[in-house]
């Protein structure tokens, strides 16, 4: 029989659907042929209850475009077939189905009024018309075969408008993890070159200060800001790795790692900051997010130290705990407020720390300087 979901498919007339038509047109034709011969007392069939019974399915897969009218035409040839008098059969079949599909588009209220329709005119000019007797047993039938008709065409809406609802749910959760993963990568971005451009800046400067004085150490500086373009250059390279397809190769070397703080802290010796690490507790693997936000809290606070606050020296100090993995970043330079900066790497630390389940505190230093203090918990609650 033919299917009532594919008449509400937009993507065009399809086999399935002409197959179904032909073969509920056989199905109304035959069944209303088989059964006019045990029933008396009705009209004979002819060439209009022929014609009534071929184009009410042929009229069907225009559901999809005209719903309500299609519905109307059909009621139509349906009430001008029951006040004909012809015998009863399956040729209400076409009536069921476009009722059932102009209420799971959504016209409920067109297809409660061409059932009444039917209902009414049938009832209402059976007398004047065909002079037959009530039969109150025949009237409830029509109520209840109408109300389940109904049910059928508001079980189908009711599911459609869920699957609906749920591919609108997992488009949204799509893009909403999409802007998450771009926010992700743009944070990295802003760490890999805010850092090393600080480096390369500060090394620039000293090779143009001492060029002509002191050549040797002016070479120091060149070959730092080597070290450090080709550092930034790698971890780019990495980076731009994850926007690649499925189909290509992942970066193979890890985009930071608590191991890689010790090529920190070289690198910001050879830009004149004297970096000291230290750690406290038990030394052991954390999980990767969590060392990779330590590696880029302590990046950006470094950064920091080198662009803003004229220190010569830094304490990092990592401190492990059952629970939770404390990073702290100390220097002793003139302190800086998070006016002086762009604002975009601070916040960038404190959505680190957020994003784990962490805080973030940024104040002033024992020393004079600035403190930067993050707690990481080694499992982030959502």
């Amino acid at each position: 029989m033919l299917n009532v979901t594919s008449l509400l498919d937009p993507r065009g007339l399809r086999w399935p659907i002409v197959v179904g038509v032909c073969v509920l047109v056989l199905f109304q034709v035959g069944g209303t042929v088989g059964v006019s011969h045990n029933q008396v007392g009705h009209r004979g069939l002819d060439a209009l209850s022929i014609a009534i019974a071929v184009v009410g399915p042929l009229s069907l897969p225009a559901l999809k475009r005209w719903p309500r009218q299609v519905l109307w035409f059909v009621v139509a040839i349906t009430l001008i077939y029951l006040l004909r008098g012809y015998t009863y059969g399956p040729v209400f079949a076409s009536l069921a189905i476009a009722t059932v599909a102009t209420v799971a588009i959504g016209y409920r209220a067109t297809a409660w009024a061409g059932l009444s329709t039917v209902f009414i005119g049938k009832f209402g000019l059976q007398g004047p018309m065909l002079d037959e007797p009530w039969s109150w047993t025949w009237v409830s039938g029509v109520v209840a075969w109408s109300l389940l008709v109904l049910a059928v065409g508001e079980v189908i809406r009711i599911r459609r408008e869920r699957i609906s609802a749920s591919r609108r749910a997992r488009a949204e959760s799509n893009r909403r993890r999409a802007n998450e993963e771009r926010l992700q990568i743009a944070r990295e971005l802003h760490d890999v070159v805010a850092h090393h451009i600080s480096l390369i800046n500060v090394q620039a400067g000293v090779a143009l200060h001492i060029v002509d004085r002191r050549p040797q150490q002016a070479q120091t500086a060149l070959e730092a800001i080597k070290d450090a373009s080709k550092e930034a250059l790698v971890e780019l390279r990495s980076l731009v790795g994850l926007l690649r397809d499925e189909a290509d190769v992942a970066p193979l070397n890890p985009s930071g790692s608590l191991a890689s703080l010790d090529d920190l802290v070289e690198r910001s010796q050879h830009a004149g900051l004297a970096v000291r690490k230290s750690t406290e507790g038990l030394v052991r693997p954390l999980p990767s997010a969590v060392e990779l936000a330590a590696v880029r809290i302590v990046q950006e606070a470094i950064t920091n130290v080198v662009r803003h606050s004229g220190a010569q020296s830094a304490d990092v100090t990592l401190r492990y705990d059952v629970t939770a993995l404390t990073v702290t970043v100390e220097d002793g330079g003139r302190g800086f407020s998070p006016s002086e900066t762009d604002g975009t790497g601070l916040v960038g630390m404190g959505e680190r720390a957020e994003a784990l389940g962490g805080s973030l505190e940024i104040d002033a230093g024992p020393a004079g300087g600035v403190r930067v203090r993050a707690v990481l918990p080694l499992r982030s609650e959502p």
